[in-house]
Parts: structure tokens; sequence; C-alpha cells
């Protein structure tokens, strides 16, 4: 290992042991990709635990749907059987939108979401760790890249933008997706960062730091970017951040997470890509139909998602969001009122260059026949046809063999 490279390691070691949790974690690269224009910001969020993507957008077409779900199942749109707000919202006279996911309607009737039913990865483990971890690196099999797809995203494609913060992470640490050559932070609160308004205290650790950095030229140059990221957030008044008329965030991880998107948006940053987890959504036992545990988590998903798009209305026609999950559950419910492991998913897209209003993907139906392995949706999209659509077309890169090595992107006219 050469001295530069244990400096490297050395550092990113450091912010996860000594550092306070609010520090940016930042990783060094050089900088030799050809500058090419920007294109979209890109939000991708994560439903950590495998989401069931047959209880978000509702197949109550089909009648195998309501045989193999008697008590999960979400209502028709239609069953006044059922009261009103439990119903799915009728989405195309097929698909309907599960009654928690109601705040995003006004986005659908825009034309401004859509939806990739029977999407996922080729991965057939059912494990979440190793699902997961593909998912994130953009890979098949453990073989691929170590480094994430965005972050390869990130490495191949240089903006111009040597922003601390043109890529970031909501959280304690920078998601696999993100790893890689290019600076990506951390950042599990703007307004932490300021220590609760104590300036001394800011100011005490940044003087540790840069006295650290200053001994050695190498750790120094590291240093740099640490401190160009600390600096640029000190400048970001977050307490004071008021969102855009009607914008009502949710005081979840979530909202609050959205929240600082948008004022680092709006405060033209340099960001370019931002990433965020909800986890909790393994729902083997008491998951719930129209109402209970999985709704209050859509609830949130929705109500977060909702207030930070009525927030950045006006950026609206440069911001790609992406939701996703690294598989679906099972169509048939199990005995503790939940659903196992599955297979096909859901990806949700909001940006003002989605051919939304519709419910993209091949459906092949849910008869025993037209499962995987009898029991679960089949993908008929792979994800990465999605992402990778995405990348070429909204974030304005062409190296999608780079993005995406040995995979083969599709385009499905999802954006335009």
């Amino acid at each position: 290992m050469s001295r530069r490279t244990f400096l490297q390691s050395a550092l990113a070691g450091l912010a996860f042991t000594v550092l306070p949790t609010w520090m940016p974690r930042l990783a060094f690269t050089p900088r030799t990709a050809q500058a090419q224009a920007q294109g979209d910001v890109l939000v991708c969020l994560f439903l950590r635990g495998a989401a069931d993507a047959l209880n978000i957008v509702v197949p109550f077409g089909e009648a195998d749907y309501y045989k193999q779900r008697p008590t999960l199942a979400i209502a028709r749109p239609d069953d006044t059987r059922v009261r009103a707000e439990l119903r799915a919202q009728n989405l195309d006279d097929f698909f309907g939108l599960h009654p928690a996911l109601a705040s995003l309607l006004p986005v659908w009737q825009a034309r401004q979401l859509a939806f990739v039913h029977a999407c996922g990865a080729p991965d057939e483990s059912r494990s979440h760790f190793q699902a997961m971890e593909l998912m994130e690196r953009g890979c098949e099999t453990s073989g691929g890249p170590a480094s994430g797809w965005l972050g390869r995203h990130l490495a191949s494609l240089d903006t111009g933008n040597h922003s601390p913060l043109r890529a970031l992470g909501i959280g304690e640490r920078v998601p696999r997706m993100l790893q890689g050559s290019v600076p990506a932070s951390a950042l599990r609160s703007i307004a932490d960062f300021h220590l609760r308004g104590d300036g001394v205290a800011v100011q005490t650790m940044q003087n540790a730091l840069a006295a650290m950095y200053s001994a050695d030229n190498i750790l120094g140059e590291i240093g740099d970017e640490t401190l160009d990221t600390l600096g640029l957030i000190e400048k970001l008044n977050a307490t004071d951040y008021r969102p855009r008329a009607g914008a009502t965030y949710p005081e979840s991880d979530l909202g609050m997470g959205l929240k600082q998107v948008a004022a680092l948006l709006k405060a033209q940053v340099g960001l370019e890509v931002a990433c965020l987890d909800v986890g909790g959504w393994d729902t083997h036992v008491v998951q719930g139909g129209g109402e209970g545990n999985m709704a209050e988590l859509l609830r949130d998903v929705a109500n977060s998602l909702a207030a930070f798009y009525d927030d950045v209305e006006d950026l609206s026609k440069r911001l790609s969001i992406v939701v996703l999950s690294e598989f679906g559950r099972r169509l048939q419910e199990n005995g503790g009122l939940g659903t196992d492991h599955g297979h096909g998913s859901v990806m949700w897209l909001l940006g003002g260059s989605v051919r939304g209003g519709r419910v993209h993907g091949v459906w092949r139906g849910l008869q025993p026949d037209n499962l995987f392995e009898h029991m679960d949706l089949a993908v008929t999209t792979d994800y990465r046809d999605v992402l990778g659509e995405i990348v070429f077309k909204r974030l304005k890169n062409p190296n999608l063999a780079d993005v995406f090595p040995n995979y083969q992107v599709t385009m499905r006219e999802i954006v335009n």
C-alpha cells in the first residue's frame, strides 16, 4: 500500500471513529473525466427491506390478487363495502394507488409521476443483503466493480462542477451506490453541523482540523476537500429555511431529509445527486392493508415527496426523483398477516421530464404460470434499463458502459 493510499484510508476511517456524527464523510478523487454539460439533479430514495409492490401500485383488475390476499388486499376503487379512504385510488381502470399515497395524486394528474411495475433485478436470492449490495453496485454478480453505479456516473462525467456538495447522502454514511472515486458527503443534519448555533464550538473544531491537515502535505490535500465542505455548509442557514408556501414537510427523518435537500437545491451549492433511505419494509408480520404498519410508512413517503415536490416546483424541469426497493413481496399472504420475500418490484419516477400519468412495464398477470417460480411477481423490466435511461437522457451521461458494465441498457421511453 502506498503512503498516499494509506493516508486516504486512515482519513476515511478517522471520519467514522473520531470525528462527530455530523461531520461530512469524503472520499478523495483525481478529476480526470472530460467536462460535459450538466443535466438534472437526481434524488434517489431507497426503500430498504423489500417494499410490497403489489400493495403500492395495486392490480385491482386481477382476480388472483384478491384470491391470494384475502386480508391484505387493497379494496377496489368501486368497492362500496369498504370506506372510501381505504380503497385504491384508480389510476387507469386496472392499476390503483394505495390510499396512503393519495397526496401524490396531483403529481400523477399533472403527468409528472409514473411507475414501472414488475421491475427489478435479475438476482433471485431473496436475500436483502445480497440484493441491496448488487443493486447499489449496478451488478449481477459479486464479481463486478466494488463502486456504486452513481459513483461511476459521477466519475465518468465531469460536469465542471467541483463543489464539495456535488454528491450527498442524507444519513450517517455515504450509501454504497454513491461510493467511488468522486467525493461524496454524508450529512445527517445541516442544523447539527452548526452545533445548534454554537459558533465558537464550530470554529474550534475547524481550527483543530486545519491544524491536523496542515501537518502533512498529502493529508492536507485531502483535508482541503473536507474543510471546503464544512465552509460551504456553514454558510447555509438551515434553521431559517422557509419552504415554498403550501409545502409542509412531515416531522419525520425522511421529511426533514428532503427539506434539507430542498434547501441545498435553492442555495445553488452545486448539488447534483442526493440519496436518502427509508427502512422498515420487511413486512413479514401484521403488514396491514388500507391501514396499518405499511400504510403509515407509505403515508410518510407520499407526504414527504409531495411536500418536497411542491417546495421545489420551480426546479421540477431539471429534477429527476427515483424511488426503488431491492425486491418485492410474495403474492400470497402468509399466516402472520404479512408477506414474505418475493421478486418483482415497482419503481417510482417523479419529475418534469417523466412520461407521467402511466404505469409502464410489461404486465404478465398473476396467474400461477405467469409468476416467478409460481409464487412471485416476475421481473419483466431490469431496473438498470430505467436508471440507465435517466442517466443517459436526464443526467446527460452517454457513458452507460462505465455506469453499468457488462450490461446493455434498453431504452424503455419512460422519460423524455
